[in-house]
């Protein structure tokens, strides 16, 4: 009797796994993006131990060294109190880090959970879901941003909250498209069939299958989230100082153009790099799942 061989059932999914990563893996402008961003991290998670002057991220005046050019000891500069602009600057990219966590922790799931009931159950839920969806993408989502701000008071809770409000509508109507083509499949059927509850379908059948194009929107919705932030902060709605917000800094400095240049563009420059950071990573999920733009 010839010998029946055995196959390990977790083959495939190892299998599958590392095609993936092969596929991020030659991706110039992922691995950029990957370690554009765990640059910000690590900066953000350690600024206090990493930056020369960190107590310059709270209330500190120093006259004597206001507006200096970038130098060894201060390599993004002074501003118009004397503070270290590097030092802010790596304190700012942390209120980003925290903005991005706290909109799209928020955002994403209540969007993913509606869209999913919208698309599996249909009816009245599709109608309600997908009508106050389309109300709220009607508005136009700075001046919603900014209509929310000026009613509460500007800090980093309420900005959070203003963005919150409208950023979940974008995930409801990308996975209620995807998990209304899904809900028909065979083997969303075979489970209905075999007695399988709504819960379990929707959370074990049809959204493991949306994770590649919620993976790919969130990663690209961080980089406009940091720039909506910024933009509240700039126009004097959302983190006031001392605190350090980069919106705010560009805000502050942008009186004492071109002469202190630096004061704009350092903190700008890292707006840049870090929203380049996350469209580089989401170009690359894209390319690892596959998913069509």
């Amino acid at each position: 009797m010839a010998e029946l061989q055995m196959l390990d059932p977790n083959e495939h999914a190892v299998s599958g796994r590392y095609r993936l990563w092969w596929r991020f893996s030659r991706n110039a402008s992922a691995v950029a993006g990957s370690v554009i961003i765990l640059s910000v991290v690590i900066l953000a998670v350690f600024a206090p131990w990493l930056t020369p002057h960190p107590k310059d991220a709270g209330m500190v005046v120093d006259f004597l060294h206001r507006h200096q050019p970038p130098s060894a000891e201060h390599w993004f500069g002074t501003d118009k109190v004397g503070r270290d602009i590097f030092s802010r600057t790596v304190f700012g990219l942390r209120i980003s880090l925290l903005l991005v966590v706290g909109v799209l922790g928020i955002s994403v799931p209540s969007g993913a959970v509606l869209g999913l009931c919208a698309g599996y159950f249909g009816g009245w839920t599709e109608r309600i879901i997908g009508g106050l969806t389309n109300i709220m993408l009607a508005m136009p989502p700075l001046v919603m941003a900014l209509a929310i701000s000026n009613l509460l008071e500007p800090n980093l809770f309420n900005a959070m909250l203003s963005i919150t409000i409208l950023w979940w509508t974008w995930h409801a109507r990308l996975v209620y498209n995807v998990s209304k083509s899904i809900a028909t499949e065979d083997y969303v059927e075979a489970a209905r069939l075999s007695g399988a509850g709504p819960a379990h379908i929707l959370f074990r059948e049809i959204l493991p299958n949306c994770v590649p194009v919620i993976s790919v929107k969130t990663t690209l919705d961080a980089a406009f989230v940091i720039l909506f932030g910024a933009t509240l902060s700039f126009l004097g709605f959302g983190v006031q100082p001392p605190t350090p917000d980069l919106g705010t800094m560009v805000a502050d400095a942008r009186q004492y153009l071109p002469e202190y240049w630096w004061e704009v563009v350092c903190p700008g420059a890292a707006i840049l790099y870090v929203t380049l950071g996350f469209n580089l990573l989401g170009d690359g999920l894209r390319d690892m799942f596959d998913v069509g733009s």
